[in-house]
């Protein structure tokens, strides 16, 4: 056990619909951390969750003043929810995990552990994952899409469970776009960093916010913002349409000569308007997608507004 009275170990957990899950998760964290050291804290992130997550909350932190909570103004999502959690911590090291307990609070331990052999960044790699056959779909298009379009090679068995020396921690704060993906941002900071397997548990209660649609939002999102491939992209597009236009050109000259053409000009029309159309409406979107997020980011606004809090010491 440490002696040292400074914080050694900091958990961070984003919390949404998780009112059956707050006291089973704080119990295993503090079995886990416990076997480590004394001088560790819990921060507890409620994303203005519906149900009475923040009452939980409230109830383990007045328990025990190593639990610490942060209650969000409005729901602004998982990885910013994380930054918050991030913006208080003190410890040595830490650690994000998700609270529905599928991130296993006993593998803090293993990870710790390797993080003494000289790594900044410890990953926890999903051996065998038990999540549904839909999530792990998504998961599955979610990260095809992002290496594609973004270039940037990813584990998709690594999510945001890991831990992570202060240092990195620090690095991580500065970072002020709004478009968040914890692991992105993570791994573009470099750091020395492994990964180690771990054990995957089932859900301890309800079911998972994240859908296709939303995991492909937060794909286009970081992708828009991290990578300028789309716009290289439309150039592609832009040259296989004027190829392919080039032979349904010829085609045409041919087909007027043989006859199957009953009404001259109509067919060439019709497919140049289609593909010019087309081509047009494609690149001003991309470009609107882009002039939009340089928008959203001139403005400056919080990552987070934080409403309550219990325990955080300033």
């Amino acid at each position: 056990m440490d002696s040292d009275k400074k914080t050694h170990i900091s958990i961070v957990s984003p919390v949404y619909k998780a009112e059956n899950i707050v006291e089973e998760l704080v119990d295993k964290i503090k079995q886990s951390v416990s076997t480590l050291t004394d001088n560790f804290e819990i921060i507890l992130v409620n994303d203005c969750s519906p149900d009475n997550s923040w009452a939980k909350i409230l109830q383990e932190s007045e328990k025990d003043r190593r639990v610490k909570g942060i209650n969000l103004s409005r729901n602004f999502g998982q990885h910013f929810a994380i930054t918050a959690g991030l913006y208080y911590v003190k410890g040595d090291w830490i650690v994000v995990m998700d609270c529905d307990l599928q991130d296993r609070p006993d593998e803090i331990q293993n990870l710790y552990k390797k993080a003494q052999e000289g790594w900044d960044i410890v990953y926890a790699r999903r051996i065998k994952r038990k999540d549904k056959l839909l999530k792990r779909m998504s998961s599955i298009i979610f990260n095809w899409v992002y290496v594609y379009l973004s270039g940037i090679e990813r584990d998709k068995s690594i999510a945001n469970f890991g831990i992570y020396h202060a240092k990195v921690i620090v690095e991580y704060n500065k970072m002020k776009e709004l478009a968040r993906s914890f692991p992105s941002l993570i791994q573009y900071l470099g750091f020395k960093s492994c990964a180690i397997d771990v054990k995957h548990s089932e859900r301890f209660d309800g079911s998972s916010s994240y859908n296709l649609s939303k995991l492909l939002y937060l794909s286009g999102d970081v992708i828009l913002s991290n990578s300028n491939k789309p716009l290289k992209m439309t150039i592609k597009l832009g040259f296989f349409i004027s190829f392919f236009s080039f032979f349904i050109s010829i085609y045409n000259i041919g087909a007027y000569y043989f006859g199957f053409i009953k009404v001259a000009g109509f067919t060439t029309t019709v497919f140049s308007i289609w593909f010019v159309g087309g081509l047009i409406l494609t690149v001003l979107g991309i470009l609107g997608l882009y002039i939009g997020k340089i928008f959203n980011e001139v403005k400056g606004r919080q990552l987070f507004i934080v409403s309550g809090e219990i325990n955080i010491e300033k």
